[in-house]
């Protein structure tokens, strides 16, 4: 006779099993598979989440799979968690999924770049995340891929080749050097020689619409490689780079160019100088360096609009030059064009060559700019002035780790120094913005960037000229939301919120600064960037 558990409908451990997280799904089923025999659990379940531990599983689950190709197609979420393991089979294995929507990897030092290139050589179709997390350390001397050459920047480099595609999540991950696992007396192995690439990845098409973003290469400056060139990154909004050797102004240069960032995660990243705790030095100076680096932020968008316009200067004058050097070529020729010879009598020679070279025009070897069509190509581009409206970052909030002798007691009192040269450099923006407000009255032409301006290839980088800039045609848009207004007339002259995002309208309110650090502990602060990050990631590293 069948028990009570056996005797339930296969839609019912549909239902029940619905409830279980997808990471421990796997396990749940084998061991009610395991308890109830006869039962009729829905097998297939097993593939749905695929989370191996242990070397051998690898070889187990490729040798099942190739057996079973349609429980290949099952496979939706891989993950392999183990560091020493035959990496052939990995790759043999990763060919054979062709439906995954996750794949997380752990690259420990039975990998070689060729294991990935192999892997990533064709791309991948229907990918919502992708995680890899090296750690190639060695409890042995070895200088193999120090000879070779042997480095992982190839992998970057098949990632930035792949086409445009719907991926919100990706994460590049080196795990800091631990002692305990392996020695420092000699060279470990490094996971990437060159940082270039990023600057080709952070742009390729493949990370259009990248909204999670993990990068982390202990002590390496990759901060500047993401936001060296035009249009990187332009969707992301959650920026991780712990453990990278981050400045200030790289701070001050990733807010100025990725406009949807709203939050960024820096645990290790000392971007307070360390001289704020030195000896010698009162509390008051020391948090003083807090303060200057809310004001900074809030002001990084004033720096990159100062920028952009000197580019957009030196882009209006070389046009000017051009267009006034190509006209004045044409009048010459017009003036010292010889009169047209007399035709002579006679038979012409097979030889006399029916048209004259020398008589034709001087050409420009490079095209003029692109001018802008459409209304704004009637406003004679070349000879007025115009001015960038200066945006507010769209950060909502900061994790980053505070000096080793500032304990959690001082936290309180950090953001409150933060959150004071925020507001000094929102004070800072409204003065410049009204200014600007008073120019565009008496005709300054005033354009703001554009959030959803895509470049092409006949805009170049995306920053010549007026590419990826918008004409500000409402007074609104100058306007800086600093608090919820209180009086109802004043809600409705700045609009709603989504009227205000079409507008540009900037909301000033301070982001929130979590100190905590990384993991699950007292400290954190709601909303902040390690609490978004532990649901997109489905780790807490």
């Amino acid at each position: 006779m069948a028990s009570a558990i056996e005797s339930l409908p296969p839609e019912l451990y549909i239902a029940i099993l619905s409830y279980i997280p997808p990471q421990d799904l796997q396990r749940t089923v084998l061991s009610l598979t395991r308890a109830a025999p006869r039962s009729p659990i829905p097998a297939y379940l097993i593939f749905e989440y695929v989370r191996l531990t242990h070397g051998d599983q690898v070889f187990q689950l490729y040798r099942r799979l190739r057996k079973s190709p349609e429980d290949a197609e099952r496979v939706r979420h891989f993950t392999l968690e183990c560091w020493i393991v035959d990496a052939d089979v990995v790759v043999n294995l990763i060919a054979l999924l062709h439906r995954m929507k996750e794949m997380t990897l752990f690259i420990g030092p039975n990998f070689a770049p060729e294991h990935l290139e192999d892997m990533f050589q064709k791309p991948k179709e229907g990918l919502k995340l992708i995680s890899l997390r090296f750690r190639p350390y060695v409890q042995r001397a070895t200088y193999y891929q120090f000879l070779k050459g042997a480095y992982f920047d190839s992998t970057l480099i098949a990632f930035s080749r792949w086409p445009a595609a719907d991926l919100p999540t990706l994460s590049i991950v080196q795990d800091p050097l631990d002692p305990s696992i392996a020695p420092t007396k000699f060279a470990q192995p490094l996971v990437f020689f060159r940082l270039d690439p990023l600057s080709t990845l952070a742009c390729s098409p493949f990370l259009e619409d990248l909204r999670h973003f993990r990068l982390r290469v202990p002590a390496r400056q990759a901060a500047r490689f993401l936001y060296a060139l035009p249009n990187a990154l332009p969707r992301v909004e959650l920026l991780d780079m712990s453990t990278c050797n981050v400045l200030e102004s790289d701070v001050e240069g990733m807010l100025g160019r990725f406009g949807c960032l709203r939050a960024l995660v820096l645990d290790g990243c000392y971007i307070v100088s360390q001289r704020a705790v030195a000896d010698g030095q009162d509390a008051e100076e020391a948090l003083g360096h807090w303060a200057a680096l809310g004001k900074m932020m809030a002001l990084a968008g004033a720096k990159y609009a100062r920028e952009r316009e000197k580019r957009l200067k030196l882009w209006i004058e070389a046009s000017r030059e051009r267009a006034a050097a190509a006209q004045a070529g044409e009048e010459a020729v017009q003036e010292q064009a010889p009169a047209p010879r007399r035709a002579r009598r006679g038979r012409r020679g097979l030889a006399t060559a029916t048209i004259s070279l020398r008589d034709s025009p001087p050409k420009d070897p490079v095209p003029l700019p692109k001018l802008p069509a459409g209304a704004t190509a009637g406003r004679n581009l070349l000879n007025q002035r115009i001015r960038i409206l200066p945006s507010l970052p769209a950060l909502r909030s900061l994790a980053t780790t505070p000096p080793a002798s500032v304990g959690p007691d001082k936290h309180d009192t950090i953001r409150a120094e933060f959150a004071r040269g925020w507001s000094e450099g929102i004070a800072q923006l409204c003065a410049v913005r009204a200014r600007l407000r008073t120019s565009w009255g008496n005709g300054v032409r005033i354009v703001r960037i554009d959030p959803d301006y895509e470049a092409d290839e006949e805009d170049g980088d995306g920053e010549d000229g007026l590419a990826g800039l918008m004409d500000v045609e409402d007074e609104r848009a100058f306007v800086i939301k600093t608090q919820a207004p209180e009086n109802p007339d004043e809600n409705a002259e700045r609009g709603s919120d989504k009227e205000s995002e079409m507008l540009g309208i900037d909301d000033g309110s301070c982001p929130v600064l979590c100190l905590a650090g990384p993991g699950r502990k007292e400290g954190h602060v709601d909303g902040c960037g390690h609490q978004l990050g532990w649901e997109v990631w489905h780790d807490e590293i």
